[in-house]
């Protein structure tokens, strides 16, 4: 049924779009065979990886699927919305308008740029970003403190371990306080992904590099997972938290496992005991890869949340559908009661839909204030 239901803009673009044009019928057989196949990639990637989430494929191949694949999608809404205007021009006219099949190919040619340039936009090493952050109770000793983001790494056969290997080396080259990995390190099993990965190992910060897991890291063997990631140097936070010091002043970095791991085997993520035993007054920066319990978090008392997930929609106009279902958060700085929260647009996304347009990935840098 989900595949069913994934065909319906490839069933809109073939019947709508591609059948009007005034071509012969094996070439019209043609495209809309090639974008039927494209529609339906999650199902080439359960049938030849096993799975949805990873494509086992070469990567030019998965490029080009989410170049199609983008390219049905944006067809179909310019598709729907020239329906919406010939039916206007319709009902005011009294008579349906002829579409010039010039208006089909100007369509056609922007839904297949503009795809173009959002896979591009979602595949390249992600520009920094920098971004201060006003944090009451915050000690001298720490202002000016600077923390580098990672989120949504997604290391695959589409963001490989060259790509990681340079934003590692973007990162180092910053030379922060702490670097955190807020979830969704991998799409694939410890075995497909090892070599991905192993360039996280050389991440470096002065008081260590400290990481969280994703929903995605239930998907392929949690468990090897975290033992894995420990393994490289980084401290994964799995309903804990750390103590930074500088002097007598101390700066609390906790982390929570996922929303995933609930009706699973595996630790769902509880705040009270990430929290246990940190020093009175000291503030507190979480990492929480889902934003929607940001709210709960704030009661807590948490100064500053960090999170990720949602890619910060992707495209201008996706963000809104993804706001309603993380509680309306989905790209930026927040204010929830007394804290902050900062939803992360992700350093890379999900190889599924490669696209970006209009929101850009980064790769963040915050520092910390106190505030007056």
């Amino acid at each position: 049924m989900f595949h069913l239901i994934i065909g319906i803009p490839w069933a809109v673009v073939a019947v709508r779009f591609i059948m009007p044009l005034p071509w012969i019928w094996p070439i019209k057989l043609l495209v809309a065979g090639l974008l039927l196949v494209a529609s339906q990639y999650y199902l080439v990637n359960r049938l030849s990886s096993g799975s949805v989430f990873a494509p086992e494929f070469p990567r030019p191949l998965i490029i080009l699927f989410n170049l199609l694949l983008g390219t049905v999608v944006l067809l179909f809404v310019f598709q729907v919305a020239l329906d919406a205007v010939t039916l206007i021009l319709a009902a005011a006219r009294r008579s349906f308008p002829i579409v010039p099949p010039e208006i089909r190919y100007g369509l056609g040619i922007l839904a297949l740029g503009l795809s173009a340039y959002g896979v591009t936009q979602a595949i390249r090493i992600p520009p920094v970003k920098t971004m201060e952050v006003e944090i009451a109770g915050l000690a001298p000793a720490f202002d000016g403190y600077r923390i580098i983001q990672l989120t949504d790494l997604h290391l695959s056969r589409l963001f490989t371990a060259d790509w990681a290997r340079e934003v590692v080396a973007r990162a180092n080259a910053l030379d922060a306080d702490m670097t955190v990995i807020t979830g969704d390190f991998i799409d694939g099993t410890l075995e497909a992904r090892k070599a991905d990965v192993a360039p996280l190992a050389a991440l470096r910060a002065r008081d260590g590099v400290f990481a969280i897991p994703g929903n995605h890291e239930y998907y392929f063997g949690y468990d090897r997972w975290m033992q894995h990631d420990a393994g490289m140097g980084i401290r994964m936070l799995l309903n804990e938290h750390a103590v930074v010091t500088r002097g007598k002043d101390s700066l609390v970095v906790a982390g929570l496992t996922d929303l995933a791991a609930l009706g699973r085997p595996f630790p769902a993520p509880d705040l009270a005991a990430a929290l246990k035993d940190a020093p009175a007054g000291a503030p507190v920066v979480l990492l929480d890869h889902q934003p929607r319990m940001a709210a709960r978090s704030a009661a807590a008392g948490v100064a500053l949340q960090l999170s990720g997930h949602t890619h910060g929609g992707m495209i201008l106009g996706l963000d809104r559908i993804v706001a309603r279902s993380n509680n309306g958060y989905v790209s930026g700085l927040y204010k929830v009661g007394d804290m902050q929260l900062y939803v992360n647009n992700g350093t890379a996304l999900w190889p599924g839909f490669a696209l970006r347009i209009g929101i850009p990935s980064e790769l963040t840098v915050i520092t910390l204030r106190r505030k007056a």
